[in-house]
């Protein structure tokens, strides 16, 4: 095992990482306002999915040209299933609200296979196996490209939350419950607006994880628990952390593939949250309640 070996599987597992943190930054954002933890956040990736492969093979329009309109189809989805579905069980016990979500998610797995069968579908664009050379360093434009909009839109984001009117709103909405009704803002409709960003996060992943990945309707499932895991280790709530988490956790499958099965590489992802848990558990980037 060479040293620039490992220096390529690591940029690689970093690429990875930075689409995985997009993917957690939509769960971070819907539990840290709404307080709702999103059990079918996998499965909606997966139908986003599925509109990239169907654009590519009838349209030929490239997945990443499918961001910003499925982000937009997907942006209205969760509006309307936060108002319509979700919002009445907001102050009901957390095991309503799981039972709820659960009940989304094999909606979603069951419809997809209906409509899709259980055979895997992809997106083979034309620079699938192209790389672009960096002295020893050998990056795949696919994951590149990916990284770079994955990159684009969480900084879109952050910028929201950050300068924009409504999503300081938000945050105060995050910050003191309470106190966002008293000064008149209209919560129920900023928690759908919340929602349906973080589905519009969602969405705008799974059009870049189809170029790296195989799409079948119950591969959500596992990104759903990825995404727990990189959101509890970078701090649940915090979407600075859902991205440090997601490089973390690319990062450290990248690297453990090289030293055991593929197959059993997620086995470091789980030690790593072990870790975490054990002498920061609120998350590398968490606050303490």
């Amino acid at each position: 095992m060479t040293w620039s070996l490992v220096l390529n599987v690591a940029v690689g597992g970093i690429l990875t990482g930075l689409v995985y943190g997009l993917m957690a930054l939509g769960l971070s954002v819907i539990f840290g306002v709404v307080k709702v933890v999103n059990f079918a956040h996998g499965e909606m990736m997966s139908i986003a999915m599925y509109l990239a492969v169907l654009a590519f093979a009838t349209l030929h329009l490239d997945p990443l040209l499918m961001i910003v309109p499925v982000a937009a189809v997907f942006f209205a989805f969760g509006y309307l299933l936060q108002i319509g579905l979700i919002n009445p069980f907001i102050n009901r016990p957390e095991h309503s609200q799981f039972m709820l979500l659960i009940a989304v998610a094999l909606i979603i797995v069951n419809g997809l296979l209906m409509i899709f069968g259980p055979d895997a579908r992809d997106a083979m664009v034309g620079y699938a196996y192209d790389s672009l050379q960096f002295g020893p360093l050998l990056v795949d434009k696919v994951r590149l490209y990916g990284a770079a909009a994955a990159l684009l839109g969480s900084a879109a984001l952050f910028a929201f939350f950050r300068f924009a009117p409504t999503g300081k709103a938000i945050r105060a909405c995050a910050d003191n419950y309470l106190g966002a009704q008293v000064v008149g803002l209209n919560v129920k409709q900023l928690y759908a607006l919340t929602f349906g960003l973080g589905t519009a996060c969602v969405g705008a992943a799974g059009c870049i994880m189809v170029l790296l990945v195989d799409v079948t309707p119950t591969v959500g499932t596992a990104y759903t628990l990825l995404a727990f895991v990189i959101v509890i280790v970078g701090g649940l709530g915090s979407m600075a952390g859902a991205l440090i988490g997601g490089v973390l956790i690319g990062l450290s499958e990248a690297l453990a593939g090289l030293v055991m099965d593929p197959s059993a590489k997620s086995m470091v992802s789980f030690a790593l949250l072990v870790v975490v848990l054990l002498f920061r558990p609120q998350g590398l980037a968490g606050r303490r309640a």
